[in-house]
């Protein structure tokens, strides 16, 4: 397993309303070529919105509660999106292009996540297997997030916003690369 490089998202300029949060992102790829993410959310917990608790496994629309995130791609065009909620639940998707879903399923294989909650927020941990990611020596992250404050209110974290609203799949918010071992 690699070092961890630690990244710090923002918050998107536009985003109003927004709870005083820090996110920190350690991103490691393992020596099996899969990757290992740890989102780190400080906040007042009473500010924040948790989903509640499920049993593992996929769901869509994860997004629009409080959910960490991560876009990995490779040279070229496509991408994938992962989702991981503090419930349990997860999603995967690929990208051929910008916002364009591949009709193709995601290989069988899922992520693993575990989620802490801490006294200054949560920890969620997200294990994502090679067979997940794009092949390729090297992975081109976006690390994002979203934070729904109590009152329902959502802000928008990112390593960095490219665009005037929140877009996490704008491309060149990609903006950490990390080397990685192919299976």
């Amino acid at each position: 397993m690699s070092a961890p490089q630690i990244a710090t998202l923002i918050c998107h300029p536009a985003t109003t309303g927004a709870i005083a949060c820090g996110i920190e992102v350690g991103a490691t790829t393992m020596d099996d070529g899969g990757l290992v993410l740890s989102y780190r959310v400080t906040c007042p917990p009473t500010d924040l919105r948790l989903p509640a608790s499920q049993p593992p496994g996929p769901a869509d629309g994860l997004w629009q509660h409080t959910c960490c995130e991560a876009f990995v791609a490779e040279a070229g065009t496509a991408y994938r999106e992962f989702n991981f909620s503090p419930s349990g639940q997860w999603a995967a998707y690929r990208f051929t292009g910008y916002r364009e879903r591949d009709a193709v399923s995601p290989p069988g294989a899922e992520p693993q996540l575990s989620f802490t909650p801490l006294a200054d927020g949560f920890e969620l941990r997200a294990t994502l297997p090679a067979a997940l990611l794009p092949p390729g020596n090297a992975l081109q992250l976006g690390l994002t997030a979203v934070i729904e404050a109590a009152d329902g209110n959502k802000s928008y974290w990112a390593l960095a916003h490219c665009a005037a609203q929140p877009d996490f799949h704008v491309r060149q918010s990609f903006a950490l690369t990390l080397k990685r071992n192919t299976p």
